[in-house]
């Protein structure tokens, strides 16, 4: 019988999409209105969008003098809906056991974006957020999760990145981190742990635990 997990750190590293909030309709209307306006076919659209910067995404569609224009484009339709957005199961129960811990926001979105969707699901943006203008490279490249270490600190050995994408996945354990995975679409990452969400999660004062009913890969199984 699979017990519960409890993985050792001294802080977290949240992404925020997926993760802490629920963005998926307002990223989805997004991101469709704009590929059909280009032209383009929005499921190969959005099938590139995930964990990824605008910037990153668009540049795989257009020509390099027109990504600053079409990201200031889908990031306005974006903050459109910013508001719209709704916390991941458990985790208004979890960020109030943080105070005092060290912990962070890594998203691949902008700063207004991303603190404009943690403040609509409830959440209260933490002192530290990296955001897609605080890096040169970003997710599946390690910059924003080793920007958010050494904003918190601390090293990556030390800290639990919690991610849903294959690419922040990446991200996550090639800063040096160990990774949780977050819903059914991370068991096809190579997360350290995969959950259905944050439902039960408890910081333990020395790390953080998740309930045996949520795991969906514990610790050294394949997925």
């Amino acid at each position: 019988m699979i017990s519960d997990v409890i993985l050792p750190a001294r802080g977290l590293l949240f992404d925020n999409d997926g993760v802490l909030v629920d963005s998926e309709e307002s990223v989805v209307t997004s991101w469709r209105r704009w590929a059909v306006e280009h032209g383009l076919d929005p499921d190969e659209v959005m099938a590139a969008v995930p964990g990824r910067r605008a910037a990153d995404t668009v540049a795989l569609f257009v020509g390099a003098d027109e990504v600053a224009e079409a990201t200031a484009t889908v990031t306005r339709y974006e903050l459109e809906g910013a508001a719209t957005t709704s916390a991941v199961p458990g985790v208004l129960d979890l960020v109030p056991q943080l105070a005092g811990v060290p912990w962070a926001v890594v998203t691949s979105g902008v700063r207004a974006l991303a603190t404009g969707r943690l403040r609509g699901a409830g959440i209260e943006p933490p002192e530290v957020v990296v955001t897609a203008e605080d890096v040169t490279a970003g997710k599946p490249d390690p910059q924003p999760y080793l920007t958010g270490a050494a904003r918190l600190g601390l090293p990556p050995a030390d800290l639990l990145v919690l991610e849903d994408s294959t690419s922040g996945v990446a991200a996550g354990q090639a800063a040096g981190c160990r990774v949780v995975g977050i819903g059914r679409d991370a068991l096809r990452t190579t997360a350290d742990v995969v959950v259905r969400d944050l439902t039960g999660a408890r910081w333990t004062g020395t790390g953080l635990l998740l309930p045996t009913a949520g795991l969906l890969r514990a610790v050294g199984t394949a997925g």
